[in-house]
């Protein structure tokens, strides 16, 4: 029986994507370079902030003005992280019922630690028991390092807990984490996608989740 859920942050339980462009194409204004489209934004998120930046920047960028730039995204985006960012419609409602049920929650995301421990206790202390980002000692996903940290944290094991995000970075870290996968389809990436890595449950709604999650022997 599952007692732990583990959920990916940015295309899962927030829409961090304008955010995020804002902050990017701040940055890119600065260093001189062209701007990027929401689409473009989108497609490079998942792998955390740094591999965001090195895929924003034109194409033979030297690594001095990689750091540079990605030095003023992190400033410009640790003050406005919150403009536009929002809860996807269910997912306070989803996150009420999974606390009524008596999970144990964690957060594991590729942002940076101090910016997802901000977001989650601002927008879901009440539900979420620990948020875990990308730090000095936590490799970004998929490694397994920052699920395990949480399952450890939790005194969960891996055989009860499953793992909720919208990406192939969020499935290839459940499999290497040893947790089931539930793939949503209203994040950054699409159902098609989630299909064909072979996804254990795909869920097209918030209020899903419960089901899913239940479903699991």
């Amino acid at each position: 029986m599952i007692d732990t859920i583990v959920f990916d942050l940015d295309g899962t339980l927030l829409n961090t994507l304008d955010d995020l462009m804002d902050s990017t194409n701040y940055a890119l204004e600065k260093c001189g370079f062209a701007p990027r489209s929401y689409g473009e934004i989108r497609s490079f998120v998942g792998n955390g902030v740094r591999l965001l930046i090195e895929r924003a920047v034109p194409q033979g960028t030297d690594k001095a003005q990689i750091d540079k730039c990605f030095e003023i995204f992190t400033k410009h985006y640790d003050k406005n992280m919150e403009n536009k960012t929002r809860a996807y419609d269910g997912v306070e409602e989803m996150l009420q019922s999974v606390r009524a049920r008596g999970y144990k929650t964690a957060v594991v995301s590729n942002k940076y630690d101090s910016a997802v421990k901000k977001l989650v206790k601002e927008r879901f202390g009440k539900y979420i028991d620990l948020a875990v980002g990308e730090s000095e000692t936590v490799k970004k996903k998929p490694s397994p390092d920052g699920v395990w940290a949480a399952l450890e944290s939790l005194n969960s094991e891996r055989c009860t807990a499953v793992y909720v995000g919208d990406s192939d970075v969020d499935f290839k870290t459940a499999k290497n984490s040893g947790l089931r996968f539930v793939g949503v389809t209203w994040g950054f990436r699409d159902r098609e996608l989630l299909e064909s890595l072979g996804a254990d449950r795909i869920i097209d709604s918030p209020s899903q989740l419960i089901a899913a999650v239940e479903s699991f022997a």
